[in-house]
């Protein structure tokens, strides 16, 4: 006999387990589906974040940063460090005892709050009494009915046509994860967050990297005077990052892999390298859902269609995170997890599109949030900006890391903040005042007269949004 819930969620990545959690704080007995499992078999909830994407790559960014600082800037601070050498092995087991400790927190979680965890693949069968019929496929098969569906079952790297991942010489960010040997010369298409991110992991630990990109613009999305200040940075440090490429017919032999490409000024190129990751963007996976089956409609891309709800063409089937539109951010899909759990409990769950943060994990970190100065000109906005240099700011110098600046982008007649781009330390976290000031539709005004404790990264923040007014006191 089938399993009765109020509300079963497919897939327990970020977007997933956390519908399910709030849904089950609101009183609704919830059931999540999950097929993701460790080496040894057994369930690893998270989904791509915690798995092979978000967890992993910051826990590589951190020890190879460190691993960068003792042969690089520990002599800054009159500490002497010789015979330095790296437990490639342990670095990786490191990452990998994170990846478990987040494993285990989310299944903590679910007992907690009493979800009930499927560790399988979920799909639909059919509409029936009482909701909708969905198969759990596993070691423990089983059939459970719903009254309303949230599926959360996240994307996949895409393949360049032609060329497969093997995760031994082409590599999703999966394989760039666990690559058991540091290579001599590293491959990457794309600089995006993926490529930048991973290309620094690896260059930090002795790889030579070079990136290929096929837009013209570098970071394209991102504010251009950041842009420019990143890849001034990442050239000092040694990425090599080659824009407006197109990329020939890739072949691979049992050693090496080689990219011929022409470049920007349209020279025939060729890249020879030991390992290659591919990062040119993620699909949506709704294959094996069975949405032809019950008729759940998806676009020409494969998304699952949804209403500004994360309501989906049938009736109490819900859609979030990577696998609708919007940006394939883990935050994002939190934030549609736990506004769609709402709104099954007859709340009113809500998302700003227009407050969502970005990150680059980096080495300067790269954060923002709303638009960018490009945006705003081709709108035809009226604005005004002010920046703030982290070579000026106490704290920074203090640290030995003064690379970037605060930007702060206000309507010139209202001084509502419309967009926050940081480049510099701990970018990540300074992003959240940015996103606060934003969400309640604050001015840079408001920014400048919150007082921010000295000596710290935020005052950077105060006095960009003082530049604005052209009133900057440090600078």
């Amino acid at each position: 006999m089938a399993k009765q819930f109020d509300v079963v969620v497919i897939g327990a990545g970020p977007g997933g387990y956390i519908a399910a959690i709030r849904a089950a704080q609101l009183g609704m007995t919830v059931a999540c589906i999950d097929a993701w499992s460790t080496a040894d078999g057994k369930p690893a909830p998270g989904g791509t974040c915690t798995n092979v994407g978000c967890i992993p790559s910051k826990a590589l960014l951190q020890s190879s940063e460190h691993y960068e600082q003792v042969n690089h800037h520990f002599s800054e601070h009159g500490i002497e460090v010789k015979g330095v050498s790296l437990k490639l092995d342990t670095l990786l087991g490191r990452k990998n005892t994170v990846v478990t400790q987040n494993n285990e927190g989310i299944l903590y979680l679910f007992k907690k709050n009493k979800v009930t965890f499927f560790h399988g693949t979920g799909s639909f069968v059919a509409h029936v009494d009482g909701g909708w019929s969905i198969k759990v496929e596993g070691k423990t098969p089983e059939d459970l009915v719903a009254k309303h569906v949230v599926v959360a079952t996240g994307s996949s790297p895409r393949q360049l046509p032609g060329l497969d991942f093997d995760e031994n010489q082409v590599l999703s960010n999966d394989g760039a994860l666990r690559i058991p040997s540091v290579p001599k010369k590293l491959g990457v298409i794309g600089a995006g967050v993926i490529g930048l991110e991973l290309g620094s992991v690896w260059r930090r630990l002795g790889a030579e990297v070079t990136i290929l990109e096929a837009m013209p613009e570098f970071l394209a999305a991102v504010d251009q005077q950041v842009a420019k200040e990143a890849q001034k940075a990442f050239k000092k440090q040694g990425l090599d990052i080659q824009t407006g490429v197109k990329i020939g017919e890739i072949k691979k032999t049992a050693k090496s892999v080689t990219v011929p490409y022409v470049d920007a000024a349209g020279g025939e190129q060729k890249l020879v390298c030991d390992k290659l990751i591919v990062s040119i963007g993620r699909v949506p996976n709704t294959q094996g859902l069975g949405a032809e089956t019950v008729g759940l409609k998806c676009d020409e891309r494969g998304f699952i269609v949804v209403d500004d709800d994360c309501r989906t063409s049938l009736p109490n089937v819900w859609a979030v995170g990577d696998v609708v539109r919007g940006p394939m951010l883990a935050h994002k899909a939190e934030e549609e997890g736990v506004a769609v759990a709402e709104r099954i409990a007859g709340q009113h769950g809500h998302v700003n599109f227009g407050t969502i943060p970005w990150v680059i994990y980096t080495s300067p970190e790269i954060a923002w949030v709303g638009k960018t100065e490009q945006q705003l000109k081709t709108e035809g906005r009226d604005y005004k900006a002010g920046s703030f240099p982290f070579l000026a700011n106490g704290r920074a110098r203090a640290l030995g890391d003064t690379t970037g600046f605060v930007k702060v982008i206000a309507d010139a007649k209202t001084d509502e903040v419309l967009g926050v781009h940081v480049i510099g330390p701990m970018a990540s976290e300074l992003i959240a005042e940015a996103v606060t000031i934003m969400e309640f539709r604050g001015a840079a005004e408001d920014i400048a007269r919150i007082c921010h404790a000295h000596p710290t990264l935020s005052e950077a923040m105060k006095e960009a949004a003082l530049a604005v007014d052209k009133r900057a006191l440090n600078f």
